[in-house]
């Protein structure tokens, strides 16, 4: 069943990423602390870089760091699952770790259906299949999938999102309660507005904040508005109140992308031991230009995005690196210089860097990274762009977004072929893979104003991130 190539071996494997050991890895599933261990669960094929006979893979970690590759946690292997095992949620319930899922079921003629699905576990690695859990709802097509399950405790009951499509090929999220998680009712659609939004709505989280609630899911259908919605799929987030009725009033319009980047969609968050909200993405983009990415030729293709802390301050949706991240940096080096230019070579082409303005940057800049990604900023639009080589035309392609606030911040987590930056504190964050053939570790920053600045560069630990 294994193919040859290992992901974290190649050109373009990723070091501190997870990643599948071979075949296609999408979506993060089943995302949970339980009995002392973090669980991220993920979309699999392990036998081709196609998007067929999806399982769950399954990594098990006791800080986030250091994480272990254990057996299979669930196959295609019943007759409400054997076309496919496709994206759900965790809960922690009886001591006992619940995974709610969708089922997806193809017939000799082609027909295609899908059922809401459980499996339960002692141990966090063993599962046993408890089969759907209620009728396919009437109005929908077979696109009823992704449950996202949480506890309610002003009313005492549970809740579970899922990404829909209606007969007139709309996108929605229906919702649903339960008072056991075992037996469930439909509560209905989660906005009373009408919606026209795209044709489907995948992988629905709620995520309650104290100061609002932020409502995220990925549509699929939606054209391009200017600097937004120019990937193939977006994931979006509103913020509002999420209400002891089962709906999400959005407050204003205040929807907005997830990540401003290139390769991001169907996050999904979970509760960390201490409390904070964490969220994992998947680093890549469904089909399009899919089949071009040179690790097929490795035999693997897609990663997670590095975890973020999500939360909500000043009416603001912000993510951060977990902090955890940082035990996996080493050798800091401290920078400070008052000049238009500055010039460097990095050790790796694993680095996290940080730069910091004493005030925000006031007329123009621009950073090269590894003669590949370019980020530039102009303070009097303030607009920030990033852009790469486009794999399939060879040309360069461009994410830019117009900034909430001034630039001041820029935090880059670099891997082998991945950029995640995070600007101003995590107002917002652009995601991408690259693909260079390049051994360039360049690094330059021009400015036209000469500001104050101080940068820190760090050296990642390269062993020890997945024990195989």
């Amino acid at each position: 069943m294994s193919l040859i190539r290992k992901s974290n071996t190649g050109k373009y494997g990723l070091v501190y990423h997870i990643v599948p050991p071979y075949g296609l890895m999408n979506d993060p599933n089943g995302l949970i602390y339980f009995k002392g261990q973090y669980h991220v669960f993920f979309q699999w094929n392990p036998t081709d870089t196609k998007h067929a006979n999806k399982h769950w893979g399954h990594l098990v970690s006791d800080d986030m760091i250091q994480w272990k590759r254990v057996e299979l946690a669930l196959a295609p292997d019943q007759w409400f699952d054997k076309s496919g095992v496709y994206s759900g949620s965790a809960y922690v319930h009886q001591n006992q770790l619940w995974l709610f899922y969708t089922g997806n079921v193809k017939d000799e003629e082609g027909n295609a259906s899908s059922y809401q699905c459980l499996a339960v576990s002692e141990d966090g690695i063993h599962f046993e299949k408890k089969g759907p859990l209620f009728e396919h709802p009437k109005g929908f097509t077979r696109h009823v999938r992704d449950p996202k399950v949480w506890y309610d405790a002003r009313v005492d009951h549970y809740w579970m999102v899922v990404g829909a499509q209606t007969e007139d090929l709309k996108g929605d999220t229906l919702v649903y309660r339960s008072e056991d998680l075992l037996h469930w009712v439909l509560n209905g659609s989660i906005s009373t507005e009408e919606k026209d939004f795209g044709y489907m709505w995948e992988c629905p989280d709620v995520i309650p904040f104290e100061e609002k609630d932020a409502f995220i899911y990925s549509p699929q259908g939606i054209e391009a508005q200017g600097e937004r919605f120019n990937n193939l799929y977006q994931t979006v987030v509103q913020l509002g109140k999420f209400t002891i009725d089962g709906k999400f009033i959005v407050e204003e319009d205040n929807l907005t992308e997830v990540d401003a980047g290139f390769d991001y969609y169907a996050p999904q968050s979970f509760q960390a031991e201490d409390g904070r909200i964490l969220q994992y993405g998947w680093m890549g983009i469904p089909e399009g230009k899919e089949g071009l990415i040179p690790t097929i030729q490795d035999g693997w293709i897609h990663a997670l995005t590095i975890p973020r802390e999500v939360c909500i301050q000043n009416g603001k949706y912000l993510q951060k690196p977990a902090r955890e991240l940082w035990d996996l940096t080493t050798n800091v080096q401290k920078i400070q210089w008052n000049t238009t230019r500055f010039e460097s070579v990095f050790s790796s082409p694993t680095q996290v860097w940080t730069v910091n303005w004493k005030e925000a940057v006031q007329d123009k800049l621009a950073i090269q990274l590894r003669n590949e990604i370019f980020i530039q900023y102009d303070a009097e639009t303030q607009v920030l762009s990033v852009s790469r080589t486009d794999w399939e035309t060879g040309e360069r392609e461009i994410r830019e977004r117009t900034l909430q606030s001034p630039l001041q911040h820029l935090n880059a987590w670099m891997d082998y072929s991945s950029l995640e930056l995070f600007v101003n504190e995590g107002e917002e964050v652009f995601t991408l893979r690259f693909f260079t053939e390049e051994d360039s570790l360049d690094f330059l920053i021009q400015q036209t104003a000469e500001q104050e600045m101080e940068m820190e560069v760090y050296s990642m630990k390269e062993s020890g991130f997945i024990a195989e």
